[in-house]
This record gives structure tokens, sequence and C-alpha cells, in this order.
């Protein structure tokens, strides 16, 4: 009993230090910092291109935050565009780019596509746009 009242108390009393260990390694590291992204453009008008044609634009980006940025993933808004994008953590002031690629192929007339951008930023999701208008082949 004298043993396990002897415990209890040393851990009672080590919870203070442990605490303060904690705390101090935690603010003697400095903030964390937030990235933050801003794209150049977030929508580009292609014009009129001829069908089949892959028409690919790329937008740059720049990290304006205070901490690595990382690019999570792009989705396209359909299966008739791919997206490619930079993967490695873009450090602040550092640039980095997100391509999209429309595949035209049996697609005639206006098109309007978008691609999501998901980074490390809570809560921040950023659309990006191509659109333009496919013309047939005369073939």
């Amino acid at each position: 009993m004298k043993s396990l009242v002897l415990a209890l108390f040393l851990g009672i009393i080590s919870l203070p230090i442990c605490s303060a260990q904690q705390t101090l390694s935690a603010s003697s590291s400095g903030s964390q910092g937030t990235p933050n992204i801003k794209f150049e453009e977030t929508v580009h008008q292609f014009g009129e291109i001829q069908e089949g044609e892959r028409a690919k634009h790329t937008f740059t980006f720049t990290n304006t935050g205070d901490a690595p940025l990382i690019i999570k993933n792009v989705q396209p808004s359909c299966g008739c565009t791919s997206p490619d994008w930079t993967r490695k953590p873009i450090q602040p002031g550092e640039s980095g780019r997100v391509t999209a690629v429309y595949n035209s192929a049996g697609r005639p007339g206006k098109f309007h596509k978008s691609v999501t951008v998901r980074t490390n930023i809570e809560g921040k999701s950023i659309p990006l746009f191509i659109k333009g208008t496919v013309v047939r082949n005369s073939n």
C-alpha cells in the first residue's frame, strides 16, 4: 500500500515537470508558420483549337506564406482533362506549376473544364479553369 501511495505521489509531482519540458521544446522550436498560394492566373482561354489536339496550359504559382507548401492532389472535372503538378514541397518565395491537358478528340464545340488544387493549407482548394472551342476537322 505504501509503495502504491509513493508511486502515485511521484507521478503527480513529475507531471508538471514533463509538461514544462514539452512546452519549452515546442516554444524553442519557433512557430510553424503557414503556407499560402498565389496563382498568376486561374483561368486560361485557348480560343479555337482543332479537334484531336491536346491543348496544354501550365498555371504557375508562388508560395507567399512562411512555411512549405505541398500540393496534395489535383483533381480534374472529367476524364478528358489530365493534370500534372509540382510534387516536391514549395518553400516560401519559390514557385511551382500545375499543368492541365485537354484531349479534344471527338469533342467538337465549346468546353469549360476545371482542375481543383488541394494543398496543405487547411480548408483551401483552388479551382483552375481552361476553356475554348474545339473546331471540327473537315477531313
